[in-house]
């Protein structure tokens, strides 16, 4: 288990952040009718926004030249 976080560091971080941020834009932007999908619920921001952050961070993981091969 330690291994999977040491090697996914930075996508956990942009999860963590991601989560934190559509927890956020929910709390103070929100959709004040509800006919907004995303979001109109706390649960469904939050989700959007870690996977938002998980796919950013992922952006600028190095790769080991190792299992290219």
């Amino acid at each position: 288990m330690k291994a999977i976080l040491k090697n996914n560091a930075l996508i956990v971080i942009g999860i963590i952040l991601g989560a934190a941020g559509g927890y956020l834009y929910w709390k103070f932007v929100g959709c004040s009718s509800g006919a907004c999908a995303i979001t109109s619920k706390p649960l469904n921001s939050t989700l959007y926004g870690m996977l938002m952050g998980g796919l950013l961070f992922s952006l600028f993981k190095k790769e080991d030249s190792k299992k290219k091969e």
